[in-house]
């Protein structure tokens, strides 16, 4: 049985192309105006501040800003790690999602709550945290404080959650019909996750990296006890721009704002395009 969608009747002749949709209504319209009002409180205006402020001392300025030394290994070190990060979290959360959705064993319930922990805890409790078991009191006997590793280590714990939440969903609806008529003729698993689930998950593994990498970027609590903020060593862009802050000098924390803006729209677009390609030519 076949459905049939009815559409005004056009002048013969016509041969503008059809509206996608319909107008907006009253209700809909104010929804809208009221939904950009509010997201250019939170995010446009302050974002056009943080620009116009890094832009007082002119281009000269805001180049040898971020061109400083000290600067320039912040943002190498920050952005850097945060990749390396992302991309640890897209091959491991989205194998956590894989055995929480098509698994079954004890403590599975437990594992759930666990992955929210970062979520839930203050970003300066997790560097506590993470202190203790890894700093120089540890019970480990692991000593990472005051080093790169604990950089990567702190960006880790706080982006954990970002990929396993996104793809978890998507994951459990996948129908496994799919999946059982590609292996009935013949696929094997690693064609069959290329072809049929990869994908369908694209799309929720490049919003969970997007997500990943810029809660990495910005990240500060965590890192504050740990990392020792160790100029040209261990600082990462957080602590620069507070630095910055508490010297007086809002013009050089607005650049080193700006260059982190930019690095994040250049990723979120990066893996746009990826996503966009996986799909096709899946």
């Amino acid at each position: 049985m076949t459905s049939t969608t009815l559409v005004p009747d056009r002048p013969a002749g016509d041969r503008r192309p059809a509206r996608a949709g319909l107008p907006l209504t009253r209700v809909s319209g104010l929804g809208l105006g009221v939904a950009m009002v509010w997201f250019s409180l939170l995010v446009l205006i302050p974002l056009a501040a943080v620009v116009v402020t890094a832009s007082e001392g002119g281009w000269g300025g805001f180049w040898g800003t971020v061109t400083n030394e000290q600067t320039a290994a912040t943002l190498r070190l920050t952005v850097g790690t945060a990749l390396l990060v992302t991309l640890v979290n897209v091959v491991m959360g989205t194998l956590i999602a894989w055995v929480l959705v098509r698994d079954h064993f004890a403590g599975k319930r437990a594992l759930e709550v666990l992955i929210d922990v970062p979520f839930a805890l203050p970003t300066i409790v997790a560097g506590l945290v993470l202190l203790s078991l890894y700093g120089p009191d540890s019970p480990l006997g692991v000593n990472i404080a005051n080093t790169r590793i604990a950089v990567f280590l702190a960006f880790l714990f706080v982006t954990l959650p970002f990929i396993v939440r996104t793809v978890q969903p998507v994951l459990a609806e996948l129908d496994p019909e799919a999946e059982e008529a590609a292996a009935s003729l013949g696929a094997s698993r690693l064609v069959t996750f290329r072809r049929i689930i990869l994908p369908s998950l694209t799309p929720a593994i490049a919003a969970g990296a997007a997500l990943s990498f810029a809660r990495a970027v910005g990240e500060y609590g965590s890192l504050v006890l740990l990392s020792g903020n160790l100029p040209m060593r261990t600082e990462v862009a957080s602590v620069r721009i507070l630095s910055s802050i508490e010297n007086d000098n809002p013009d050089s924390a607005a650049a080193v704002a700006v260059v982190l803006l930019a690095v994040s729209l250049a990723v979120i677009v990066l893996l746009d395009v990826i996503q966009r390609r996986v799909m096709r030519r899946g």
